[in-house]
């Protein structure tokens, strides 16, 4: 019965996540900001553990204390998040602190902590290990507004931090790849999909959702969980979108027709 962590459950993409994988028989582990855990997603495979911010130095260590002294978790999911929307006659100067340190100073520090406690599973000390295999995965909620190769004038500047810290997020993704790679940890940085959430609508892009293609969480969940079960450390430290571009405006100028899916993302 495979281990899952979910970091950022209460919502999105990490509640359906959740739900989805508890509802599978898998063993789910959640984290929520909140003191006390929150009353849904709810199933008897999913143990909550509360007041744990990503953003905080104190994360890491805090969810590898958090987590039983049994545990070792066999995928490892990092959905948390924050976009606030910014132009440029109005930077925001907190909120960009708050989403690169969420995005991408954060996840450095919760995979650095869960590793170093031998919280994610390796393939150390497994006759024939080495690169080839047999340790956990790392997934990092990144997207496709994270690849600059895909940032096309149509699409004008602005929300600097919200973007960037998804490019920055995409390297942590590379480099984490090479550091993991001998215990035999695969790290995939993955576009899910452009979804229908709270958070998309407090930005005004609900206004693009039914021209854009937006995805609910379930849908977004139900293509990525398939990919996460064919992930290998053949693909480790890529750049992927399991949906394809099917909601990636720009993909056909940049890459041509015709795309496969799921497909690499150009950095």
């Amino acid at each position: 019965m495979p281990t899952i962590l979910i970091v950022g459950a209460t919502r999105g993409l990490g509640a359906s996540l959740a739900t989805a994988y508890a509802a599978s028989g898998s063993i789910v582990y959640a984290t929520a900001r909140s003191a006390t855990p929150p009353g849904s997603p709810s199933h008897p495979n999913i143990t909550w553990i509360p007041a744990i911010d990503i953003a905080a130095e104190s994360a890491g260590p805090a969810l590898a204390s958090a987590l039983p002294v049994h545990a070792v978790v066999d995928t490892l999911v990092v959905c948390a998040g924050h976009f606030a929307s910014e132009s440029f006659e109005e930077p925001k100067w907190a909120e960009e602190v708050r989403m690169y340190t969420t995005g991408a100073v954060g996840p450095v520090f919760v995979v650095q902590a869960l590793v170093a406690a031998g919280k994610i599973k390796t393939n150390l000390g497994v006759p024939g290990g080495g690169e080839g295999g047999a340790g956990g995965k790392v997934v990092l909620v990144s997207s496709e507004s994270g690849s600059i190769a895909l940032r096309h004038a149509s699409e004008g500047g602005g929300n600097y931090a919200h973007h960037a810290s998804k490019t920055a997020l995409n390297m942590v993704g590379k480099l984490l790849s090479l550091d993991l790679a001998e215990r035999g940890i695969a790290v995939a940085i993955v576009h899910p999909g452009f979804m229908r959430t709270e958070m998309t609508k407090n930005v005004g892009y609900d206004q693009y959702w039914d021209s854009g293609g937006a995805v609910t969480p379930d849908e977004a969940a139900t293509s990525l969980i398939p990919f996460i079960d064919a992930f290998t450390m053949a693909m480790t430290g890529q750049y992927w979108a399991p949906r394809g571009a099917r909601d990636i405006g720009t993909a056909e100028a940049v890459m041509g027709k015709h795309l496969p899916i799921p497909l690499q993302l150009p950095w």
